[in-house]
């Protein structure tokens, strides 16, 4: 009886499907928490972003793209801190008093819930093809009770021809999702 044997065609084809699930697996990790349940209606505050990087204001770039994927996703009502509580300056990272002076103002509008987050990573990887890599931790605060009600946390690395803040956008739609979908 003769034995089957696979084509070198099918042989490459699986290789290379080997490879290329490797390198999507490689390019992100997330852990993001199941989201509580939001009213439709409550308001949200978009509270500062700390920087822990060595790239000036990556925190206010990442708040950005936070308060665009939540906006673009449903989330109407929700308000940005006023400019006066983040003094992140090119050279003088945002500190911890300015995060707390933040959520005292949401607690101040009477807002229900506060985005804030952490920039671990923002940056091209030195080398010959340069990859952005972005890496974010996000928390939804109930401002009433000051408790993290809900936490995400993320990497995530791109092509050597694409725009960091493409991959920031990606990984910011990612570890917001949930939070998108409880709050329509």
């Amino acid at each position: 009886m003769k034995k089957p044997t696979l084509s070198c065609l099918a042989v490459l084809r699986m290789a290379a499907l080997a490879v290329l699930a490797f390198a999507l697996a490689a390019c992100s990790t997330t852990d993001i928490g199941r989201a509580p349940a939001l009213p439709a209606d409550a308001s949200w505050a978009l509270l500062p972003f700390a920087n822990h990087t060595e790239t000036p204001q990556a925190g206010l770039r990442a708040e950005s793209i936070a308060e665009n994927v939540l906006r673009a996703n449903g989330v109407a009502n929700l308000r940005r801190y006023p400019a006066s509580l983040n003094n992140e300056t090119l050279f003088e990272p945002m500190d911890r008093k300015q995060m707390e002076a933040a959520l005292e103002w949401a607690h101040s509008e009477n807002l229900s819930y506060a985005l804030t987050g952490t920039v671990d990573e923002w940056r091209y990887k030195v080398g010959i093809d340069g990859e952005p890599a972005v890496g974010l931790t996000l928390q939804l605060v109930e401002v009433a009770s000051g408790k993290v009600v809900w936490a995400a946390a993320g990497g995530k690395s791109g092509w050597s021809r694409e725009a960091l803040s493409a991959v920031a956008q990606k990984l910011a739609r990612t570890l917001l999702a949930p939070l998108t979908h409880a709050a329509r």
